[in-house]
């Protein structure tokens, strides 16, 4: 993932844009994108900051541990579920989540959802 731009940068551009410069001049001369410039300008009449904002991270996990009692009680209803059965059942209540998704919240709680094979045994020997 890339860095945000330094802070140097940003504050020398949003001083040239505060001694009279427009954005996308400034964005010319400090040499960045007239669309970043415009930006920091927005960000920093908004908020009065111009810091670059937090990057990356989970941003969707939120919605599905709002609705984690809804996930435990299919599960304890019937724990030989897969996942993709689980999905289906939670589609049907309203929550749409992939089957990925469901993997990780598992995971977050240390809950294995492996699923065996049932295999034949093997005439020649045993299999491992």
């Amino acid at each position: 993932m890339a860095q945000a731009l330094s802070m140097d940068l940003r504050s020398r551009l949003l001083a040239a844009v505060d001694s009279g410069m427009s954005c996308r001049a400034a964005a010319t001369r400090f040499g960045v994108a007239p669309s970043t410039a415009i930006r920091w300008e927005a960000q920093r009449r908004e908020t009065g900051d111009y810091a670059p904002k937090p990057q990356g991270g989970d941003m969707r996990s939120r919605r599905v541990e709002e609705r984690a009692a809804d996930i435990l009680a299919i599960w304890e209803a019937r724990k030989d579920i897969s996942l993709e059965e689980l999905r289906a059942g939670l589609a049907e209540i309203g929550l749409i989540v992939s089957v990925a998704g469901l993997h990780r919240f598992f995971m977050r709680r240390g809950m294995t959802r492996k699923k065996r094979l049932a295999m034949p045994s093997s005439r020649t020997g045993p299999t491992s």
